[in-house]
C-alpha cells in the first residue's frame, strides 16, 4: 500500500523499514549530519529531521543545519535517491542552506552504503 509522501503514516511506515533493515552501514560522512528540513508543499509546509543518514518527522532544538527546499526536490533526493539534485538545486539557489554547511558538503561526496539503496528503493515502493 502506498502512502503519501511525508505524511504521518509514511514516515510510521518510513519507521517500520528503517526498523527491519538493520545495520545500514551508514558512511561517516552521512552519520555527522543533523539538519531540520523544511520542504514546501502545495498543502503547506513539511518539516523534516536528518540524523545519522536518516529522516524522521518534525524538527529539533540545536540542529546545525537548516535547508528548505521544494517538495518535489525533496522526493528526488529522499525517495529516488538522486542526491546530485539536491547538489544542483542548492548550486542553482533552488534550495536554500543556513549554518554548518561542511558536514552538508562532505555527505554529499559519499555513496549510499547497499543497505541505504536497498532501504531507499523499499521507500520508494511505499510512496505515493
Amino acid at each position: 500500500m502506498a502512502h503519501t509522501f511525508l505524511s504521518a503514516e509514511w514516515f510510521a511506515k518510513v519507521d517500520e523499514l528503517i526498523a527491519q533493515a538493520g545495520d545500514l552501514n551508514i558512511p561517516a560522512e552521512m552519520k555527522a549530519v543533523e539538519v531540520n528540513i523544511t520542504v514546501a508543499s502545495a498543502n503547506g509546509e513539511k518539516s523534516v529531521f536528518l540524523k545519522d543518514g536518516l529522516f524522521s518527522q518534525g524538527h529539533r532544538t540545536g540542529a546545525p543545519t537548516s535547508l528548505t527546499l521544494t517538495e518535489e526536490l525533496a522526493r528526488k533526493i529522499f525517495v529516488d535517491g538522486d542526491n546530485a539534485a539536491g547538489v544542483q538545486a542548492f548550486l542553482a539557489g533552488e534550495m536554500k542552506a543556513e549554518g554548518d554547511l561542511a558536514k552538508l558538503v562532505a555527505m554529499s561526496t559519499v555513496e549510499p552504503s547497499e543497505q541505504q539503496k536497498r532501504l531507499t528503493k523499499q521507500i520508494a515502493a511505499i510512496t505515493a
